[in-house]
C-alpha cells in the first residue's frame, strides 16, 4: 500500500507540483485522479471542500502550497536557515501572484471582460512578471530560490504548463528561457522523469 494518497483532478494546474515532489521523493503514492462528474460526491470528504488534498497517517492535508512545503522539508528540499526559508516562500508567492492574476483572467466567464483582461495583462502585468522571474531564476543559477535546487523549483516546474496555457503563451519557454531552465531540471530526474513518462498526455 502507499505511503501517500494524492486526491486531484486529472489535470496538471495546481496538483502537478505535488506529484512531482512524491514522484522525487520515491516514497510511493497513489495518484487518485477524480473526474469532474465524480467531484461533487467525494467533495465533502475533504477538509475544505478543496482540492489538492494529501492523505496519510489517517489524515487528510490540503493547499497545495502548504503540501509542497511539507514534502520540501520532508525531502531535503528546504532552506538551512530561518531566512533560507523566508527567501524560499516569498518567490513562491511571487510566483502564485502570478498564477492567480492569469487565473483571474483564464477563468473570466464574461467573453467581454475576459478579453478586456488578457488585452491588459499582455501589456503590463504577464511581461512584467515574467521579466522579473526571469530574472530572478538567472540570479539563482536557474533555480527559483538560494541558487540550489529546492521545493520552489518543483513548485514552479508544475505550474509551467498551466501558466503557459492560462496566460496564452505557448511560446514562454522560448521567450523567458530561466523559467525553461527550471523546468527542465526538474524532469530531468530520473525518478520525476519515469512518473512523468508514464501519465498519459
Amino acid at each position: 500500500m502507499p505511503k501517500y494518497v494524492f486526491h486531484y483532478f486529472p489535470i496538471k494546474a495546481l496538483g502537478e507540483s505535488v506529484r512531482l515532489l512524491l514522484a522525487y521523493g520515491g516514497d510511493g503514492f497513489e495518484d487518485h485522479r477524480i473526474d469532474l462528474d465524480d467531484w461533487p460526491k467525494f467533495k465533502p470528504n475533504t477538509p475544505f471542500g478543496q482540492m489538492p488534498v494529501i492523505e496519510f497517517d489517517g489524515k487528510q492535508y490540503a493547499q497545495s502550497i502548504a503540501i509542497a512545503r511539507y514534502l520540501g522539508n520532508k525531502y531535503g528540499l528546504a532552506g538551512d536557515t530561518l531566512e533560507d526559508n523566508l527567501e524560499i516562500d516569498q518567490n513562491v508567492y511571487l510566483i502564485n501572484d502570478l498564477r492567480i492574476k492569469a487565473a483571474s483572467a483564464h477563468y473570466e466567464k464574461d467573453d467581454v471582460i475576459k478579453e478586456q483582461k488578457y488585452k491588459e495583462f499582455s501589456k503590463g502585468v504577464f511581461p512584467d512578471s515574467l521579466e522579473m522571474l526571469n530574472a530572478l531564476f538567472a540570479k539563482n543559477n536557474g533555480h527559483v530560490a538560494l541558487g540550489k535546487l529546492t521545493w520552489a523549483d518543483f513548485m514552479f516546474a508544475g505550474l509551467f504548463d498551466y501558466l503557459s496555457a492560462m496566460m496564452r503563451m505557448p511560446d514562454l519557454g522560448q521567450k523567458y528561457p530561466a523559467l525553461q531552465q527550471v523546468k527542465d531540471r526538474v524532469y530531468s530526474f530520473p525518478k520525476v522523469k519515469a512518473y512523468a513518462d508514464a501519465v498519459p498526455a
